[in-house]
């Protein structure tokens, strides 16, 4: 039962039940709003059923706003009382948390998962939190499946909640396709690209499941399991040493054509009054190192 009545409450009387961290920027422009405007609007509350170390009140929304307060050294806080029982009053600090326009991965994939386990679908917890009904399907995918891979990568900041969502939902000979159309859509950058694709390979060889030994880590695998991890490793190091074999080729050719030019003092003329007659170090030192290789071959 709500009660639209203000009340102005110890600080020291509320406990926080569902603490978040938050980012310090924002937390201080916070506390300097409240410093120079005051407390626009009061916290949540609600009367704890079993007191805790002199605190008889649980705080349900508003932590950002207690806290600042707390900076402040500010000792009361106007709040607003309503009656919930413990279930509730966890379920509505923890929607809160979710439903707030900024929130982290983390939190947001702790607090869909929260929710799941107590026996909320997809259309209540969209109906809860403000989200996308389809967006909550796909976290709960990641979760039920196990995506922790993608699941990490997302708490990493280079894999986008969105992308992690579709490649889980995609076939495995569609994944690649599907990361070209994301990064044509630049919700991917080159950086992430690549260690997205990294990221493919290993979940493709060792599963769903994050950890840091090895791709096999177990002797659970089946033989035929085994046998296929194998020849895709070694199908992928013979593509990696063909691919620095050509590179090694090409490189060295473009090394001759240079040497030939700069042997060339019309050349070495031209580019002097042009005023591009110097290089890069690490090309310099590659092209004198070639040449005396030639001198000594």
């Amino acid at each position: 039962m709500r009660n639209d009545e203000i009340t102005v409450l110890p600080i020291s009387h509320i406990r926080v039940i569902n603490p978040r961290s938050r980012n310090k920027k924002i937390f201080a422009e916070l506390v300097e709003n409240i410093a120079t405007l005051g407390l626009k609007r009061p916290i949540t509350v609600t009367k704890a059923k079993r007191e805790t170390n002199d605190q008889p009140y649980n705080l349900l929304c508003g932590q950002g706003r207690l806290e600042a307060c707390i900076a402040l050294g500010e000792k009361s806080i106007p709040c607003r009382i309503i009656n919930v029982d413990n279930e509730g009053a966890y379920l509505i600090s923890l929607v809160e948390n979710i439903a707030r326009r900024k929130h982290s991965t983390v939190e947001l994939l702790f607090g869909v998962k929260c929710l799941a386990e107590r026996g909320y679908n997809s259309q209540d917890i969209a109906r809860k939190t403000g989200l996308n009904k389809s967006y909550i399907n796909g976290i709960l995918l990641l979760l039920n499946q196990g995506e922790e891979r993608l699941i990490n990568a997302v708490e990493k900041g280079y894999l986008p909640m969105s992308a992690a969502i579709s490649i889980a939902r995609a076939e495995d000979q569609n994944v690649q396709q599907h990361l070209a159309e994301l990064y044509a859509q630049k919700q991917l950058n080159q950086n992430s690209l690549g260690k997205i694709r990294n990221l493919i390979h290993r979940r493709k060889l060792a599963g769903k499941a994050a950890h840091s030994g090895p791709y096999i880590k177990s002797t659970s695998y089946r033989q035929d399991t085994l046998l296929r991890i194998y020849k895709d490793e070694t199908e992928r190091q013979k593509m990696m040493i063909k691919q620095a074999e050509y590179s090694e080729q090409q490189f060295n050719i473009i090394l001759s054509c240079l040497t030939r030019l700069f042997g060339n003092k019309y050349f070495c003329l031209l580019l002097k009054s042009e005023g591009l007659d110097d290089l890069p170090k690490d090309l310099s030192d590659h092209l004198a190192r070639h040449q005396r290789e030639n001198i000594n071959a």
